[in-house]
């Protein structure tokens, strides 16, 4: 989705603002970090206002518009941000977009990380990067929907279908974080698909006090014998976490049937908790019969690994004629679906999935 028009962007963490400007997909400048400031309102929006100004210093040119994503719970058509667990000066309703867009006099777009990533990945990651491999390899297969998940402090994720990202009529799509856990039905998903995850089953393990300043990363690292610490508590921290993961894709494949592209910080533990996560998604339902079956219906793929990921561009190709003619038609009767983990990673995605929000939208205003 090349464009000369320009767009600002910001990467919104609890900690810093990360500004940046996007010009035909490629970010035009060093990015801009400010404190988020997420303690105090007052100060949270003017570093808001103060970081975009630098860009537009930088830059030297007049932005088309502003893209971006920000945590919800929001009304992100309407640019308002509601309570935020992570900054804790939001209470009731900010309008973030319309402050914004009085300020700079342009558009400004808001949506949720886990949309852009998934959005970002659709236009310019693992979708386009898919279909280009099947088409390379002469499978007549194409992949037109796409389930982005984001691995972090939380559980986000986004969908697009048929290269059109689904926001929800209240801003709640793909809220993936509020399933159902499958490991204690008392909680929600991200209780058992997130930082904390890792840190509380570790500590369980172990038979220590949980510790906040142990980081997942750490725990990654006692896993791999890199770092001192109980090796087994931490391996089985990870195991437990894609089992988790696992078992609420499956849920969420069932209903999209798209390939599923996963990034966020805790993606970097891929090798411990991919093989839980694959076995999760390859399980079987038993009936009360005594039979069994396979709990998708499509089936599961790991394109990070490279046996898989040869036999998932092969697919199956057959040809048959229409009955009561002589025309042919070439179709592949594999029905499959590919997991792999983001390589443009989630910082890249999501300014990307911005900037092509931004873009296609300006074109909606204009037409």
């Amino acid at each position: 989705m090349n464009s000369s028009k320009t767009i600002l962007t910001l990467d919104a963490g609890g900690t810093n603002f990360v500004f940046s400007a996007i010009k035909n997909e490629k970010e035009i400048i060093e990015p801009i970090t400010l404190s988020a400031q997420s303690h105090d309102l007052e100060l949270c929006l003017e570093n808001l206002v103060k970081g975009f100004r630098l860009v537009i210093e930088k830059i030297k040119e007049k932005p088309d518009a502003i893209s971006f994503a920000f945590p919800g719970p929001a009304d992100y058509p309407n640019g308002i941000i509601g309570d935020l667990p992570n900054f804790e000066a939001f209470n009731g309703g900010v309008a973030m977009g319309p402050m914004l867009e009085a300020e700079f006099g342009m558009p400004v777009f808001i949506n949720n990380d886990g949309d852009l990533f998934a959005y970002g990945e659709a236009l310019s990651g693992m979708l386009p990067e898919v279909n280009g491999k099947l088409e390379a390899g002469g499978s007549p297969k194409k992949f037109k929907n796409l389930l982005g998940v984001t691995l972090g402090t939380g559980f986000g994720a986004g969908i697009v279908i048929n290269r059109t990202l689904m926001s929800g009529d209240n801003s709640c799509g793909a809220g993936i974080h509020a399933t159902l856990n499958p490991l204690n039905r008392e909680w929600n998903a991200e209780e058992s698909v997130s930082t904390r995850a890792i840190q509380r089953e570790y500590a369980s393990d172990a038979g220590i006090e949980i510790d906040s300043k142990l980081m997942p990363s750490d725990v990654y690292s006692i896993a791999k014998n890199e770092k001192e610490g109980n090796q087994q508590a931490a391996r089985n921290s990870f195991q437990r976490f894609g089992t988790a993961l696992g078992l609420s894709l499956a849920n969420a494949i069932t209903l999209i049937d798209g390939l599923v592209v996963i990034g966020g910080g805790l993606s970097e533990g891929w090798d411990l908790f991919a093989p839980s996560m694959f076995k999760a998604l390859n399980k079987t339902f038993k009936h009360p019969s005594g039979s069994e079956s396979a709990r998708l219906s499509c089936k599961v793929f790991n394109l990070d690994d490279e046996d898989e990921s040869t036999s998932f561009i092969r697919g199956n190709t057959k040809s048959t004629t229409i009955p009561g003619t002589d025309k042919v038609i070439v179709y592949d009767d594999s029905q499959r679906i590919g997991i792999a983990k983001s390589k443009l990673g989630a910082s890249k995605a999501i300014g990307l999935g911005a900037y092509a929000f931004a873009i296609r939208s300006l074109s909606e205003i204009e037409n």
